[in-house]
């Protein structure tokens, strides 16, 4: 039992790091997270971390909430959800209750307006290194219908105004149809 909380106390305190040091939003956390779950406490290898980070994606609702819970879930069920939900929402809480009080100095401030423009450009870096990450992760597969799905959904998301959402739910529907596919030659062999 003593093991199993220290799993729970080292999960919420990572994510609360993790949360409070984050900045740019749900996709900056996914490297971040598997920086920290897969390569340095080795909770989860790296392809269940791109099937977590894939249901976190699909959820409604914050990528880093969600991202939380389906960890917390696999390492420590309930418990672990609990307190991998308190991690990550405990700093955005409190940062954004002080700039409440603060708004109108900080909206005004020509340092922190700079500041926050020049965290966009790491903002950007980190997203771009969770889409090489990954994307390489598919091509090293060499599994070409994958490879086609992850351009095919780059193009049609770069060059025409289709909904994000629609690309998931189609690409979902190709996993889906194939892996019944595969399951069902899996059968007759």
């Amino acid at each position: 039992m003593e093991k199993k909380s220290k799993v729970l106390k080292k999960l919420f305190f990572s994510t609360l790091y993790l949360s409070t040091f984050t900045f740019g939003g749900g996709y900056v956390i996914v490297t971040l997270m598997k920086n920290k779950f897969v390569d340095e406490l080795h909770w989860i290898d790296e392809e269940e971390m791109l099937d977590l980070v894939a249901i976190a994606q699909s959820s409604p609702g914050a990528i880093a909430v969600n991202g939380a819970i389906v960890v917390g879930y696999k390492l420590a069920g309930l418990p672990g959800v609990l307190l991998s939900i308190l991690g990550a929402i405990l700093p955005p809480m409190i940062i954004l209750s002080a700039i409440s009080f603060f708004y109108d100095a900080f909206r005004s401030n020509l340092i922190v307006g700079t500041m926050l423009k020049g965290m966009q450009s790491g903002v950007a870096a980190v997203i771009a290194s969770v889409v090489f990450d990954m994307g390489s992760n598919v091509v090293k597969e060499k599994d070409w219908l994958n490879i086609a799905i992850m351009a095919a959904s780059f193009l049609i998301s770069y060059l025409f105004d289709i909904n994000v959402v629609l690309i998931i739910i189609a690409a979902a529907i190709i996993g889906a149809v194939r892996t019944l596919l595969r399951e069902r030659k899996g059968a007759k062999a």
